[in-house]
């Protein structure tokens, strides 16, 4: 039998990459997604047209109830949950003192409770069975955080702080929970900067160039494989040496 991988935010972008990755090297994918039905019904027909398993799943990672349903909808189809990988996000853009409370609010439930409610749910399972893999999707702004995106920074930092204590509360039980930090990545958020901002940020980054979702994904394909067996609580900075 396959592994079985979750991939929250799957539809479009790092997620649709990541998703893509781990379907071709085996692993049955459950494409989870918010609103993006028809990019995630067409993930997952592009992926079986191709002989690989995948199946889209709609879940706001922000309810506690659906996550529980996602979870028990997986194992109860396929057995098991092996991987999970966090990619569902939101970013800010702004002066703090600029951001409402309903904005901060928006931020820290996606990216850190859902990230959070996620592994939970995982967690349940990955224990009972002595083996699991989390790869959570932070920023290399939750490493060093950046001006006029303090909330989007503050929540990626949480990533990374419960990323790392996860990683100690469960090794015993044989599951490694890891993060990826990406820098500068061409999705569509970054197809709403100008060519010179572009530009400015290929030549910020020391290996002249942004990065692509297949520069995550290949990441994110590292830490879950047997490969990365004997790391946990890692931060893989995959920011091309903008932030070191």
């Amino acid at each position: 039998m396959s592994k079985v991988a979750v991939v929250s935010g799957g539809s479009r972008g790092i997620g649709a990459s990541i998703c893509r990755t781990l379907a071709q090297q085996g692993y049955t994918v459950l494409i989870n997604y918010r609103v993006n039905k028809e990019k995630a019904e067409a993930l997952a027909s592009e992926l079986k047209s191709l002989g690989f398993n995948a199946e889209p799943y709609q879940c706001d990672v922000r309810d506690e109830s659906a996550v529980k349903e996602l979870f028990s909808y997986t194992v109860g189809k396929y057995g098991k949950v092996d991987v999970l990988v966090n990619n569902a996000g939101v970013a800010h853009y702004g002066l703090v003192t600029d951001v409402s409370t309903e904005e901060w609010d928006i931020v820290f439930d996606t990216n850190i409770k859902g990230t959070f409610l996620m592994c939970r749910e995982a967690l349940r399972d990955m224990v009972s069975n002595k083996y699991g893999r989390i790869v959570n999707i932070s920023s290399m702004w939750g490493v060093c955080g950046a001006s006029c995106e303090a909330v989007y920074s503050a929540s990626k930092a949480a990533v990374i702080g419960l990323t790392k204590a996860l990683a100690q509360e469960v090794g015993p039980s044989g599951i490694t929970v890891n993060c990826v930090a990406p820098g500068a990545v061409q999705t569509d958020m970054m197809k709403e900067l100008s060519e010179d901002t572009v530009k400015m940020l290929e030549g910020e980054t020391p290996l002249g160039r942004v990065g692509t979702p297949e520069d995550i994904a290949e990441a994110v394909a590292f830490l879950v494989s047997d490969k990365a067996s004997f790391i946990t609580g890692a931060v893989l900075n995959a920011n091309g040496g903008m932030v070191i």
